[in-house]
């Protein structure tokens, strides 16, 4: 990973701020559970401090990232550090029920990469494996999806499935409006207002500017 893509991570937020989104990912980890039985077998590709893995219930728990956040996570998630690209080569074949990534495909190099780790996925999941992604939507934010400096690849729900299904994946499902775009918006942080967010739908097609994808390994 290049210096600056440090320096960016280091300090977009800070120890304060990961608590809080810690506690924010309670509560969408407990809407997301509904789609991950308690029986399956997971993985959080760029898991980050693991807000997403460290919030669910599963049998067994993985997670990878470029950068090693293993201090970050807890002793009954396995960690194993390495580039989302490579993952097939580390990580064992077929053996995922649900791989979940958030707000990571925009960081990659081109649309050719995100098809790519596409593809990756498919060889990690079980046949009838499920890919879920939360992925901040460019038709839903406009010039707004460029704030980041490391932002790359410009995606929107279509463009998702389309890189899904030449990967051999088959879309299950498209949320099209879902969370507000970043923790650092002004909208209100705490879970009771996140929680009752989630349960009005209606907000989300006010507020919601990231897509939740979900995809199949076929059977």
């Amino acid at each position: 990973m290049s210096e600056l893509l440090e320096d960016v991570y280091e300090r977009r937020f800070s120890d304060a701020e990961a608590v809080e989104k810690h506690a924010l990912w309670n509560v969408i980890g407990r809407h997301l559970q509904r789609y991950i039985d308690e029986s399956s077998t997971v993985l959080d590709i760029a898991c980050d401090r693991g807000y997403f893995i460290e919030n669910i219930t599963a049998k067994e728990r993985w997670a990878t990232d470029i950068r090693d956040m293993e201090e970050y996570l807890s002793r009954h998630v396995r960690f194993v550090q390495a580039e989302g690209l490579t993952l097939d080569h580390v990580l064992p074949i077929g053996a995922f029920d649900v791989i979940f990534m958030s707000n990571y495909l925009e960081h990659l190099a081109s649309g050719d990469d995100v098809v790519t780790q596409f593809r990756v996925i498919a060889e990690l999941l079980r046949p009838g494996g499920t890919v879920i992604v939360l992925q901040p939507n460019i038709q839903l934010l406009g010039g707004a999806y460029w704030d980041f400096i490391d932002h790359k690849v410009a995606l929107t729900e279509r463009s998702l499935a389309e890189a899904a299904e030449l990967a051999g994946l088959s879309t299950a499902k498209v949320i099209k409006r879902f969370l507000p775009y970043t923790t650092k918006s002004r909208l209100p942080k705490a879970p009771l207002l996140v929680s009752a967010y989630l349960a009005f739908r209606p907000a989300w097609y006010l507020f919601g500017k990231q897509t939740l994808y979900f995809a199949q390994r076929p059977t």
